[in-house]
C-alpha cells in the first residue's frame, strides 16, 4: 500500500487573513456538499478563467438553493510562476471557507496533487477539475445526473467521469498523424492491459463520492499523467460502479503534456499498474 508524505508545510494553508490553518482531513465527516479540486502547476495564466467561470456558477447555484455549500481546493503542484499569488486572490475575494490555497513544497505530478486535494477536502462529493477551464464547469450537472443514475451505489460509492470520447473524430482531423498515431497507441494500451469499459480515462472532469475518493486514492500509486487509469482500474478492481458522460470541451492552449516523452512515461506506467497489480506488488485495502 502505498503511503502519503506530507510535509510539515502541506499541514497548513493560509486563510484570507493571512493566518494559518490546520488541513482537514478526508476521514473527518464531511461539512460541505461538494469540494472541487484543482490541481495547478504553473497555470497564472489560465487558472483565472477556469476560477472565475467555475465560482460564478457556484455562487449561484448556492443563491438558488442555500443548502448547497461548497469549496475549491487549488492545488499548487511546486509552481515556478504566480500561481500561488493569483488563486489566493479568489481567497480573499470569496472567502477561506470557500476557496482554499494548498502549496506543496515540490512539484509531485498531476495525480499526487490531485491525492492531496483529495485528502484535504470536506465535501461529501468531490469534484477534480482542471485549471485550464477545458471543460465547461456547468457540465458538472451532467456528472452529477450520471452519478445519480448508478444509484443505489454499494457503500455509498460511486464515480462519474466526464468524457470527451464524442469528440473524437473532430479531434482527430485537427492533429498531426503522429499526435494521432500516439493517441490510438495509448487507447489500445488502456483498453488491453486496465481498463476496458471507459472510452476517455484522461479527461480530467471526474466526480466522486466521498467514499470511493478514500477508497481509490488511497490505494493510488501513480503521481503523474497516466493516474486517472490507476484510479479507475483500482474502482473497477473495487467493484466500484462507474458512469461516462460526454462533456463540452474546448482546448486550450499551454498544456504540460510533451507528446513524445509523456506518452511514453504513460505507456511506462500502464505496463507498471498492470504488472505489480497482477504479481501483487501493489495490492488493495
Amino acid at each position: 500500500m502505498p503511503t502519503l508524505h506530507r510535509h510539515e508545510e502541506e499541514k497548513y494553508f493560509i486563510n484570507a487573513e493571512g493566518r494559518k490553518e490546520s488541513l482537514p482531513s478526508i476521514h473527518d465527516p464531511p461539512t460541505k456538499e461538494l469540494s472541487v479540486v484543482v490541481p495547478s502547476y504553473n497555470e497564472e495564466d489560465r487558472l483565472p478563467h477556469m476560477m472565475d467561470e467555475a465560482l460564478d456558477y457556484l455562487e449561484k447555484r448556492q443563491k438558488r438553493d442555500p443548502s448547497f455549500t461548497y469549496e475549491v481546493i487549488v492545488v499548487n503542484d511546486g509552481s515556478k510562476d504566480q500561481t500561488t499569488q493569483v488563486a489566493m486572490k479568489y481567497c480573499k475575494k470569496y472567502g477561506s471557507d470557500k476557496v482554499r490555497v494548498l502549496s506543496l513544497v515540490k512539484n509531485r505530478g498531476k495525480g499526487g496533487a490531485v491525492r492531496m486535494g483529495v485528502f484535504s477536502s470536506r465535501g461529501k462529493r468531490i469534484l477534480m477539475a482542471d485549471a485550464d477551464g477545458a471543460t465547461e464547469f456547468a457540465d458538472i450537472e451532467k456528472v452529477e445526473e450520471g452519478l445519480k443514475n448508478l444509484q443505489p451505489w454499494p457503500n455509498q460509492m460511486a464515480i462519474s467521469c466526464g468524457s470527451r470520447a464524442h469528440l473524437e473524430k473532430d479531434s482527430i482531423a485537427k492533429r498531426s498523424y503522429f499526435r494521432t498515431l500516439l493517441m490510438y497507441g495509448f487507447h489500445f494500451l488502456v483498453w488491453f492491459l486496465c481498463v476496458k469499459e471507459i472510452r476517455d480515462t484522461q479527461c480530467g472532469f471526474k466526480l466522486l463520492t466521498r467514499e470511493a475518493a478514500l477508497q481509490t486514492f488511497s490505494t493510488l500509486h501513480i503521481e503523474r499523467w497516466a493516474f486517472d487509469v490507476e484510479l479507475l482500474y483500482i474502482a473497477q478492481r473495487l467493484r466500484i460502479p462507474i458512469a461516462e458522460v460526454a462533456v463540452n470541451w474546448t482546448e486550450i492552449e499551454g498544456s504540460k503534456l510533451v507528446p513524445f516523452w509523456s506518452w511514453l512515461q504513460m505507456g511506462r506506467d500502464l505496463l507498471f499498474i498492470r504488472l505489480r497489480y497482477m504479481t501483487g506488488a501493489w495490492q488493495l485495502e
